[in-house]
């Protein structure tokens, strides 16, 4: 069995079956990770998200910001933006099975000892911290109050993790962080203005994953996101959004050796 970690799809279903064939996929004998934002952009959210839900234990998903987008339009009162492409998701006769599969997706995993997320950790959390509040936003996602707690979550503040949070605070603190994540303070402190590569971060501000004091610094790190961080080269980090959206590459990671396989989009 081989263990695969699959960048943004963000909808680009065929790019995704032309990964899978390159890599021989099995679903006999091998499992997908996805690293979030499987719908969203790309015109084929639907089949996406059909094809990952029906690999049922052969895949395992962090949400990513677009999939959250997409569970605030549907069970939350956010409204669509121009540049979405999920009608076909709500429009679906499966829809209602679809959005309960994917809130019940969490914001971390941890296997084989490597942490997958979608866009980064603060430098203050260590593996616990992280799973403790993926659980967290879970319990949330999972509740018959899911609606008024989506119309909660958006916004760039609190922007400083504190345990003197109150629990919602929390929850959003979480979802900023581990979903739209890109640059932050050694203090925790999240900037979400700048979308450049790392190696121009805001004035006071590094890439999450250049903090030297940050807890997860030999920890094998995994994640989407970011496609301009293409070419990064920082030890324990693996940034694998390669653009697929932008008609750059969609990308999977074999876990045991490190392989990265490509097509492009």
């Amino acid at each position: 069995m081989s263990d695969y970690l699959i960048g943004d799809v963000q909808g680009c279903f065929d790019s995704l079956q032309t990964l899978l064939k390159k890599i021989k996929f099995s679903s006999d004998k091998d499992r997908l990770f996805f690293l979030g934002d499987v719908v969203n952009r790309g015109k084929q959210s639907l089949a996406t998200l059909r094809f990952i839900k029906d690999l049922k234990s052969n895949a395992l998903m962090v949400l990513g910001n677009h999939d959250f987008h997409l569970l605030a339009c549907t069970l939350g009162r956010k409204n669509p933006n121009k540049k979405d492409t999920f009608t076909d998701i709500i429009n679906a006769h499966d829809a209602n099975l679809l959005l309960d599969f994917l809130k019940n997706q969490p914001l971390a995993i941890k296997h084989k000892g490597v942490l997958m997320i979608h866009a980064g950790v603060p430098p203050s959390w260590d593996i616990d911290r992280t799973l403790k509040q993926s659980r967290q936003v879970q319990k949330h996602l999972q509740s018959v109050n899911v609606s008024q707690f989506l119309n909660k979550m958006y916004g760039n503040k609190p922007n400083i993790w504190s345990k003197d949070l109150t629990e919602l605070e929390q929850c959003k603190y979480t979802i900023n962080a581990l979903m739209r994540l890109r640059f932050c303070k050694s203090n925790d402190q999240l900037e979400f203005s700048h979308k450049m590569n790392y190696t121009h971060p805001p004035k006071g501000f590094k890439a999450w994953f250049m903090h030297k004091n940050r807890l997860l610094k030999n920890t094998d790190i995994f994640f989407g996101h970011w496609s301009s961080l293409s070419g990064v080269n920082q030890t324990h980090i693996y940034s694998m959004d390669h653009g697929c959206i932008w008609h750059g590459h969609l990308s999977a990671i074999r876990l045991k050796d490190k392989r990265i396989f490509s097509v492009s989009c």
